[in-house]
């Protein structure tokens, strides 16, 4: 099998993990790749499903006793070398006041920190508002973050994530704040902070704000790319999925675009798109055909359930969708030749969490 094909089916169907003696539990909850895992499958680092229990339908298993490599098997015939990730050195550090670092940011992939630095959301709470698949309160309930991440604390961590591990970019993502910056401008604040201690490439991901000026100022603060959200365009989709979010209409986001592409350069702003909440496969190719025109990469991702939430139980999109998807809208970037090795920072340059970027050649 093909590494295209395997990345897309285990990212799709998830690994089934056997007496995992060494940590290889995924997240639980949050803002970023619940429920996931990295793991480096013949030297690619992608970010997937990880199960321990009986529940998992996935066709995968990996058989881990010592050390962290495992052979990655489908009906009981070996395909693939896997290998799990060190806990990052940083982990083990704590800020004055008594805080694990791992409470402030943590390693996503193998080289990249992330954070969200506001980790409630002015939509969450209220069911006629919350997008039905984000589970950013939940590590908050459990103890596992913090609401609020200080400049100072995150500068910290980075200084450390950089000299002990390596890391080579940063991602800062918000809960939405109920005002019309939408995050952005405590987000310039943590990136000036961070970039005054440590020069390493930042994005930072909110919603679009209310006046696009906020994008110059996020520049001029430090910050080297922009993600900005769709996760689906279907307005009835939208509507359903994420009903706050659907409130501000595609036709602001697509403003939002064009004014952040004029700040932070072409191919330097992208759009998380879940497939398989709803939108068909025409729906997305279109899109993101209107995105790499605007100068947006289209960062295609396979929705997977995220556990304690309304869409725990939603089915995952099949493999062949996501690479019918895939091999549409990676000849679209090669064409327009945009490509995610060209982003500064950001989930899209990571792209442990999709296999876009294999196509993208």
């Amino acid at each position: 099998m093909d590494k295209q094909h395997l990345i897309t089916e285990l990212q799709s169907n998830g690994l089934q993990v056997i007496a995992p003696s060494i940590g290889v539990a995924g997240r639980r909850g949050g803002a970023g790749p619940s429920d996931h895992k990295a793991v480096t499958v013949d030297g690619t680092t992608v970010m997937v499903p990880i199960y321990t229990g009986t529940a998992s339908q996935s066709p995968y298993t990996a058989q881990v006793n010592q050390g962290r490599q495992a052979v990655l098997e489908k009906a009981d015939q070996a395909v693939a070398t896997v290998e799990f990730p060190r806990q990052p050195q940083f982990y083990q550090l704590q800020t004055a006041e008594g805080i694990p670092y791992w409470k402030i940011a943590l390693l996503h992939s193998h080289d990249v920190l992330a954070t969200t630095v506001l980790q409630t959301c002015m939509r969450y709470r209220d069911p006629d508002t919350a997008c039905q698949f984000c589970a950013i309160e939940k590590s908050l309930e459990a103890d596992r973050t913090i609401a609020r991440k200080t400049p100072e604390q995150l500068a910290e961590v980075a200084e450390a994530a950089v000299r002990l591990d390596g890391v080579q970019h940063m991602i800062m993502t918000t809960g939405t704040p109920n005002t019309r910056d939408r995050g952005a401008a405590y987000l310039a604040e943590c990136a000036q902070a961070i970039k005054a201690r440590v020069n390493l490439p930042i994005q930072a991901q909110c919603e679009p704000p209310d006046g696009f000026g906020w994008f110059a100022q996020m520049k001029a603060a430090g910050i080297d790319s922009l993600g900005m959200h769709l996760e689906a365009v279907d307005p009835q989709v939208r509507s359903q999925i994420m009903p706050g979010k659907a409130e501000v209409p595609l036709s602001h986001y697509f403003e939002a675009f064009d004014a952040a592409v004029q700040v932070f350069g072409w191919g330097q702003v992208s759009t998380y798109l879940l497939a398989g909440l709803g939108d068909s496969l025409d729906t997305l190719v279109e899109a993101s055909q209107r995105l790499i025109d605007l100068g947006v990469y289209p960062f295609v991702v396979p929705f997977v359930p995220i556990s304690s939430t309304p869409l725990a139980n939603h089915p995952a999109p099949s493999s062949e969708f996501m690479f019918t998807l895939y091999q549409q809208v990676g000849a679209m970037l090669k064409q327009a030749g945009m490509s995610s090795a060209d982003i500064n920072a950001g989930c899209a340059k990571c792209g442990a969490c999709s296999a876009l970027s294999t196509f993208e050649a």
